[in-house]
């Protein structure tokens, strides 16, 4: 692709100041006749090898079972590796951490940042780790997860929704009501004069060229698989753990657990600017001592 787009600026910068026009038009028919020819080869060959891939992993979900958070039971359910039961854990016995690494090559420091999550059995130390591309993201995905065993978080606009693009009866996913509100968004704009129709164009013209609602359904199919993926990999005993309670029934926070969180409002409410890592940071060490 770069190869192809160097031959075409110059080009272009060659028509535009009127020097060698006709030889340089030819040079680049020519780039573009030998583009043409490698992508008609090219092209199939990484289809082929992209429907490969999904294959693979699409096989490989079938066998996955995901660890999953009970709210009304406050507990944690883990498949560990080789297990044929799984395992049933009190939320607050959940260990996390963020992963934070430093390396020096020829390009430069290379930092790499990811976040874990585990318990002990026994004398074994069960844990699932995953790469994160920045160390609040890693800090986000932890805050999310606690997000919804503490405070009841159902959808993705009461923690993210940098577009605002969720409806208050949306699916958490993104999909066609995504689609939906952004083009209503951006009529409501229109009218009141944030936005031009020149800019409406664009927003058509791009949705257009990027297939218009396909990716969205897309999405949908997508999400709609794993449920069926998810639901048809669940062991028995996880199946009936996830089942719902009586709200009589539900499990409460600890006592200790209340207080610190009482803790950690009040200095976060007196220090409103200090980072709220170091904030837990401190309550718990203060718990410690």
């Amino acid at each position: 692709m770069v190869l192809v787009l160097i031959p075409l600026f110059t080009g272009l910068l060659g028509i535009l100041f009127g020097y060698g026009n006709e030889a340089i038009w030819e040079s680049m028919v020519g780039v573009f006749e030998v583009a043409l020819e490698n992508e008609l080869i090219c092209g199939p060959l990484i289809l082929l090898i992209g429907i490969g891939v999904w294959h693979h992993f699409h096989k490989k979900r079938l066998s996955l079972i995901p660890t999953r958070f009970n709210r009304q039971r406050r507990e944690v359910c883990f498949m560990p590796e080789g297990a044929t039961e799984p395992v049933f854990i009190p939320w607050e016995s959940l260990s996390a951490w963020i992963i934070e690494a430093k390396g020096v090559t020829q390009f430069g420091v290379h930092r790499q940042y990811g976040m874990g999550i585990g318990f002990h059995h026994g004398e074994t130390l069960t844990s699932l780790e995953f790469q994160c591309a920045g160390l609040e993201l890693a800090i986000s995905h932890w805050e999310a997860i606690r997000g919804y065993m503490e405070y009841e978080v159902n959808d993705l606009k009461s923690i993210q929704d940098l577009q605002d693009l969720q409806g208050p009866d949306d699916p958490p996913h993104e999909g066609l009501h995504t689609f939906r509100n952004a083009r209503a968004r951006m009529h409501q704009q229109i009218r009141e004069g944030r936005r031009s129709r020149l800019s409406g164009f664009f927003w058509y013209l791009y949705h257009v060229m990027t297939l218009w609602t396909i990716p969205n359904r897309l999405v949908e199919w997508e999400v709609r698989r794993l449920e069926r993926i998810g639901k048809q990999a669940l062991p028995e005993a996880m199946r009936a753990w996830s089942e719902p309670l009586p709200e009589e029934q539900w499990s409460k926070p600890s006592e200790e657990l209340l207080r610190l969180s009482e803790q950690v409002r009040r200095m976060h409410k007196r220090q409103p600017h200090r980072p709220i890592t170091q904030i837990f940071a401190e309550v718990c060490r203060r718990a410690v001592d």
